[in-house]
């Protein structure tokens, strides 16, 4: 049980909401991302969630791999990332995109010199 940091009223920990005044218990922002659609199943997606704590050490960034039924979505696995390593995986998808496409153009450029 904690206390709801709007009206004060007692909460489980399990709730998301507070009961007496609706107030959110924690932030978090969510995007769903479909996998590549020649190589991953129509069923799966990766589900990124990012809470926004008051407190940093509850900051943190969870990837889940989820999979689509007839009549549900559940997921398959999940890991959470503290604050460093989401900002090193932001670095590294952003580096790889900056930095992607002129080495391929480079090796493009030797294989063109050999190859015709």
């Amino acid at each position: 049980m904690h206390s709801c940091q709007r009206c004060g009223g007692s909460v489980g920990d399990a709730f998301r909401s507070c009961p007496w005044c609706a107030a959110p218990q924690r932030v978090k922002l969510v995007e769903f991302f479909r996998g590549h659609p020649e190589i991953e199943s129509q069923d799966r997606a990766l589900r990124v969630s990012r809470y926004l704590e008051d407190e940093p050490v509850e900051r943190h960034t969870r990837l889940s791999i989820w999979r689509a039924s007839e009549t549900k979505a559940r997921a398959e696995a999940a890991v959470s990332l503290d604050e460093a390593e989401t900002a090193r995986l932001a670095r590294f998808l952003l580096d790889t995109e900056l930095a992607a496409p002129e080495p391929a153009r480079q090796l493009r450029r030797v294989l063109d010199h050999f190859l015709f």
